[in-house]
């Protein structure tokens, strides 16, 4: 590993934003994500998840889409016209999945459209696990 002693833990530790209005839901996916290694930071509107996202540059972020304030299209829109954050990895982890909201988040970037009534926990940190993973992330140059 490259760098100081001090760098191996901020390296060693994948950092997860989770922009989601529920705080039952949140806590519910936080548990297990930090249970699995990862630093969770939880951010209620999205504004807030734009704030964390800029200020922490996170591994990847899992965005509601119903948020208080600006909702999570918007916020992705954002993320992904802002240099530090477009290279981010974002899923979509919501209550609704027609269709065209499917294809809306995957089109504004979204690599992933998850709908929360089948996914788990275990499920959401297999979804963490896959794209964290190096080999998800690598750019060709």
């Amino acid at each position: 590993m490259v760098g100081s002693p001090h760098h191996a833990q901020a390296d060693d530790d994948l950092q997860v934003l989770m922009i989601e209005d529920d705080s039952a839901v949140a806590e519910m996916y936080r548990l297990r994500l930090s249970a699995d290694g990862y630093v969770v930071t939880i951010a209620r509107t999205g504004e807030e998840g734009l704030d964390e996202a800029i200020a922490r540059v996170p591994d990847l972020i899992y965005l509601d889409l119903r948020l208080p304030g600006m909702d999570g299209f918007e916020v992705l829109q954002r993320l992904r016209s802002t240099a530090s954050t477009a290279e981010i990895p974002v899923i979509i982890l919501s209550n609704f999945g027609r269709p065209e909201l499917v294809e809306r988040g995957l089109k504004l970037g979204a690599l992933e459209f998850l709908i929360k009534a089948d996914t788990t926990p275990s499920r959401l940190a297999e979804s963490a696990e896959r794209w964290t993973q190096p080999a998800s992330r690598v750019s060709v140059r």
